[in-house]
């Protein structure tokens, strides 16, 4: 499994990758002049290159050297930074009272029964969720507007799961998010949004865990439409 996580980013780094974003860097490789960065950026030709090769060094971007220039791209785990820097202003400007992320039902890879039904989870999720979760996730995958909406999951009511160890490996830690779902005219609850601290889905996906098994409980088959409701966590 990979670090879900994003590395941490200065001050300094995320405002050239802003700008490198800015110039059409999320949706290919532009070609980006150091003196015209630096200038944008109110800094030496020489610091805007060192910050281009620390992006580069720390997975953010992609960089092509050519012989006048070079061509950068924002990479996958750049672009996750900037989503999570978006949901920062949003909840400085915008009056939010919680998330809904839409997406189609996927086939997984049969990874959650396994690890939903180990002792170490499943009596957290019994004590901590209420209940004990069908040996099972539900695969989500987001639609493009879910995508950059999750980066405000983080802010969203959550029940932490904390990492255990038995005789012969640890167990990562997650975070369950209490959620309301519908689909095909229905509404179930509780279920929960869990994000494992190491997984191997990318910021396209979700995983779901409920008592009962959400597919028969929603009627849902494969590439159906579900919404998924999410409450703001309490600022108190």
């Amino acid at each position: 499994m990979s670090e879900s996580a994003v590395t941490s980013l200065g001050h300094d780094e995320l405002q050239a990758l802003k700008a490198v974003g800015l110039d059409g860097g999320l949706s290919g490789s532009v070609k980006v002049s150091c003196a015209s960065l630096a200038e944008r950026l109110d800094t030496s030709t020489q610091t805007a290159s060192r910050r281009l090769q620390q992006l580069e060094s720390s997975g953010f971007l992609d960089r092509e050297i050519v012989s006048d220039g070079q061509w950068v791209s924002v990479t996958e785990t750049g672009q996750q930074a900037l989503r999570s820097e978006y949901a920062d202003y949003r909840r400085l400007f915008e009056e939010q009272t919680g998330l809904t992320l839409t997406g189609t039902i996927t086939t997984g890879m049969g990874e959650g029964r396994h690890y939903i039904s180990l002792p170490g989870y499943k009596q957290q999720f019994e004590s901590r969720l209420g209940y004990t979760p069908f040996p099972g996730t539900l695969n989500v995958e987001l639609s493009e507007a879910s995508i950059r909406g999750r980066a405000d999951l983080s802010a969203q009511a959550s029940v932490p799961i904390d990492s255990w160890e038995d005789d012969e490996r640890t167990f990562g830690a997650a975070t369950c998010y209490p959620a309301r779902l519908e689909a095909n005219g229905r509404q179930y609850g509780p279920t929960h949004v869990i994000v494992p601290d190491r997984t191997h889905h990318d910021e396209e996906s979700l995983e779901l865990i409920a008592p009962e098994k959400l597919r028969d409980e929603l009627n849902l088959t494969d590439d159906d439409t579900l919404s998924i409701h999410l409450e703001e966590a309490s600022t108190e």
